[in-house]
C-alpha cells in the first residue's frame, strides 16, 4: 500500500471516529485540540502569510484550451501552489475561534481534517509526468470525497455552539469558510476533470464548466428529485410550469446551478403545500389542486454588432404561491443563524415554510435531515449507507441532501450565485407568494474576472 493510500485511510478513520462515538451516545470529555508539531506550525505560518492569489477564471479554464501534457502539468502545479494557502488560512481561522467552540467535537474534527489535508498538499512532490499526475489526481479525487460532508458537520458544530457566538460572527465566519471551500473544491475538481479528460483523450475539455449548460434540463432534474421528496414527506407536490426560453443554454458550472435550484425549489414546494393546507384544511392532499410553481428562463439578449463590454447574465425567476414570508423574517432569511441558532428559530406562522426549519428535527424534510446526519456519523460521502448517498455523490461542491433542517439553503445558494458575480434576490408578497430572481454570469464571457 502506498504512503498516500495509507494517509487517505488514516484520515477517514481519524475524521469520523469521534463523530460516530458522539452519535452513539458517548459524550467524550472536551479537550483542547492537540498542539501542532513544529513542522506543521512552520508550514502553516509560511503558507498563511502568503495570501492566495485571486482565482482567475480565464486562467483556470485555459489549462483545458487545449488540453496537452504541458497544460495538465501546469494545472497540477497551480493546484499544489494555491490549495495549501487556502487550507492554511482556514486552519488559522478555525484556531482563532473561541476556545469552547473549538473544543466542540464537530468543529475539532473539521480542524483536524483540514490540518491533515493541508499537510498532504503542502508536502506532496509536484508531478513531473502525466503518469505521476494520474496517481495524484486519483488521490485528489478521494480527498475531495472525504471532505464532502464538511459543511453539514460544521453546521452541527455551530448549531451546538450558537450561544457562544453572535449571529454576525456566525455569518462572517461561515461566509468566509464556505467561499474558501468553493474555491478549493473548484480548483481541485477542475484538475480532476482535466486529468480524467486527458486519460479519455478528450483534448477539448473545459473541466467543470459546462459550455452548454441547459437550465431547462437542470430544472427538470432538480424538480423531479424535490417532487419525490415532497411527496414522501408532505403527501403532495405542486407541478412546474416552465416558460420563457427553455431551449437556451449558457456556460456555467452545472453542479453549482444544481445546488441553487434544488434549494430554492425545496423552499417553494414546501411553502406551496403547507400554505394550501393552511388555507384549505379540509381539502386533503391532492397535487392537482395545488397552485403550480412557474419558472421563467431568460438568456442574455443577443444584440448583433454590439460593442457593449457589459458582462452577459442568464436570468431565472422562480415564482410560487406559498403565502410569502412574514416581514419580520425577511431580514433573517439569508442568515445562517436564523435556523442554526435555536434561540432565533421561530416555529410558528409561515416562517417555517421558507427555509425556516426549527433546526431540531428537520421539519417536513425530516427524512432528508436524517440522511444528512447519517452521512456525518457514517463517514460516507456518497453511498456510505445514508439515504441520499447517490445525490450527495453528484454534488461536487456540497451534498444536495445533507443540510436540510440546518437553515443553510438560502445563504449558501446566494453565495454560490454571487461567486462568479451573479446575484440571488427574494421578493415576498405576504399572503400570496414569493419570487426568487437568480442572475448568473455566463462564464464564456467572464474574461479576466477575479473570483
Amino acid at each position: 500500500m502506498s504512503v498516500s493510500r495509507i494517509f487517505i485511510n488514516d484520515m477517514r478513520s481519524r475524521l469520523f471516529r469521534p463523530l460516530i462515538s458522539f452519535r452513539r451516545g458517548y459524550i467524550a470529555p472536551r479537550r483542547a485540540p492537540a498542539a501542532n508539531p513544529r513542522q506543521v506550525t512552520e508550514l502553516l505560518d509560511r503558507h498563511a502569510s502568503s495570501p492566495p492569489r485571486p482565482l482567475n477564471l480565464s486562467a483556470l479554464l485555459s489549462f483545458g484550451r487545449p488540453l496537452t501534457p504541458e497544460s495538465l502539468l501546469a494545472s497540477v502545479s497551480y493546484a499544489l501552489e494555491e490549495i495549501p494557502k487556502r487550507l492554511a488560512t482556514r486552519v488559522r481561522s478555525i484556531e482563532a475561534l473561541p476556545f469552547i467552540v473549538g473544543t466542540n467535537p464537530y468543529v475539532s474534527s473539521i480542524l483536524a481534517s483540514y490540518k491533515q489535508s493541508f499537510l498532504w498538499f503542502s508536502t506532496y512532490p509536484t508531478p513531473k509526468t502525466v503518469e505521476e499526475n494520474a496517481r495524484f489526481a486519483e488521490m485528489l479525487e478521494e480527498l475531495v470525497e472525504i471532505h464532502a460532508n464538511d459543511i453539514p458537520t460544521m453546521a452541527k458544530g455551530f448549531q451546538e455552539c450558537s450561544r457562544y457566538l453572535s449571529s454576525e460572527q456566525i455569518n462572517e465566519f461561515l461566509d468566509g469558510a464556505i467561499r474558501s471551500r468553493i474555491s478549493v473544491r473548484l480548483i481541485a475538481e477542475q484538475h480532476v476533470a482535466l486529468s480524467r479528460a486527458f486519460q479519455e483523450e478528450n483534448t477539448s475539455g473545459f473541466g467543470v464548466v459546462n459550455m452548454s449548460c441547459s437550465p431547462a434540463e437542470m430544472v427538470k432534474m432538480c424538480s423531479s428529485f424535490v417532487s419525490e421528496l415532497c411527496e414522501a414527506t408532505l403527501g403532495a407536490s405542486p407541478s412546474i410550469i416552465l416558460d420563457g426560453h427553455p431551449d437556451s443554454t449558457f456556460a456555467y458550472v452545472s453542479v453549482h446551478l444544481e445546488y441553487i435550484l434544488t434549494e430554492i425549489l425545496k423552499n417553494s414546494f414546501r411553502a406551496t403545500v403547507e400554505n394550501y393546507h393552511r388555507s384549505s384544511p379540509q381539502s386533503g392532499s391532492h397535487s392537482n389542486a395545488l397552485p403550480p410553481i412557474r419558472i421563467t428562463l431568460s438568456p442574455p439578449p443577443n444584440i448583433p454588432n454590439s460593442s457593449s463590454t457589459l458582462s452577459n447574465f442568464y436570468s431565472i425567476r422562480i415564482r410560487d404561491q406559498g403565502g410569502g414570508v412574514p416581514p419580520s423574517n425577511i431580514p433573517k432569511i439569508f442568515s445562517y443563524a436564523f435556523t442554526t441558532a435555536g434561540r432565533n428559530a421561530e416555529s410558528d406562522s409561515a416562517s417555517d415554510s421558507y427555509d425556516g426549519d426549527s433546526g431540531d428535527g428537520g421539519g417536513p424534510y425530516a427524512a432528508q435531515h436524517v440522511g444528512g446526519i447519517a452521512a456525518i456519523a457514517g463517514g460516507g460521502a456518497a453511498g456510505g449507507g445514508n439515504l441520499f448517498g447517490e445525490i450527495t455523490g453528484k454534488g461536487l461542491q456540497t451534498g444536495l441532501g445533507t443540510i436540510a433542517g440546518l437553515g443553510y439553503g438560502l445563504p449558501m445558494s446566494r453565495l454560490y450565485a454571487k461567486y462568479f458575480g451573479g446575484s440571488l434576490e427574494l421578493v415576498s408578497l405576504e399572503g400570496w407568494g414569493t419570487d426568487v430572481f437568480l442572475k448568473l454570469r455566463c462564464l464564456d464571457e467572464a474574461g479576466d474576472s477575479k473570483i
